[in-house]
């Protein structure tokens, strides 16, 4: 039987990676994002949909027909203002739930951050447990909080399974020291959301998102119980990252986004 998945956000780093490491035969994609796409290849079984889930029609549509969604799409990183990121990132994902609900979709995937803890200690010797209480390091942290809490609800009122993935630091190498943890490769990438997609009935989830990285301050256990076993570790990469420390490596696990000047 074809599964079908609806992507927000599908022309974004991620989304786009997705695209083609999600291929699989008998699932359909469908690949919802504000900004034109790249033209399907011949050998893709997709459609691609320009259009803004902040719109309605728009997303009820893209819903139409789908068995589960990965929310991708919205304001990633700081720069934007709160207004912006209430009406983008809280009410979008508002929206994406809204309309999953309404064409019963079975299961979503969002895509949230480990800024949602970003004020959380990174040198606290333990791994921090998936189910930590949030300690956003910026507005963008907190709209990823507010939306887990969303997400919360539309499992506990309407029985969607719902996984919120507190993705770490995505792109292709570590870069800096903070990323020697929080690195999330391309391939563990793939392999976390495809482990989302295809674990048996989850219900409500909150999951860290990193790689098998030697220095991960995170737990995996939760990412385990779905599935996924990660591959990449950013300390092959060690040696590449200078060690002196700057005003931005203040052992939090926000980095730079908990510094005072950053909003």
């Amino acid at each position: 039987m074809e599964q079908r998945i609806l992507v927000t956000g599908a022309g974004g780093i991620i989304g786009s990676m997705l695209r083609d490491a999600l291929a699989r035969p008998e699932r359909h994609l469908r690949l919802l994002d504000v900004a034109a796409q790249s033209a399907l290849t011949r050998d893709e079984d997709a459609e691609v949909l320009t259009g803004s889930f902040l719109d309605a029609d728009t997303i009820d549509e893209a819903c139409r027909g789908v068995d589960v969604v990965l929310h991708l799409g919205g304001l990633s990183t700081g720069g934007f203002s709160w207004e912006e990121y209430l009406d983008v990132n809280i009410n979008g994902t508002f929206m994406v739930l809204d309309a999953a609900r309404r064409n019963g979709v079975a299961r979503v995937i969002y895509a949230s951050s480990h800024h949602a803890l970003g004020f959380q200690p990174s040198d606290l010797g333990v791994p921090v447990p998936d189910y930590a209480y949030p300690r956003p390091d910026s507005y963008y942290g907190v709209s990823k909080v507010a939306s887990e809490s969303l997400c919360s609800l539309f499992h506990d009122r309407h029985d969607i399974d719902v996984i919120c993935l507190r993705l770490g630091s995505y792109r292709s190498r570590p870069t800096d020291l903070r990323s020697l943890w929080s690195w999330l490769s391309p391939g563990d990438c793939a392999r976390l959301f495809e482990a989302a997609i295809t674990a048996p009935r989850t219900g409500f989830r909150v999951v860290w998102g990193v790689s098998a990285n030697t220095r991960r301050v995170v737990s995996l256990d939760e990412a385990h119980a779905l599935g996924y076993f990660p591959l990449d570790d950013a300390e092959e990469y060690a040696s590449e990252i200078a060690v002196s420390r700057d005003a931005s490596d203040n052992n939090l696990i926000g980095g730079p986004y908990a510094a005072p000047t950053f909003e």
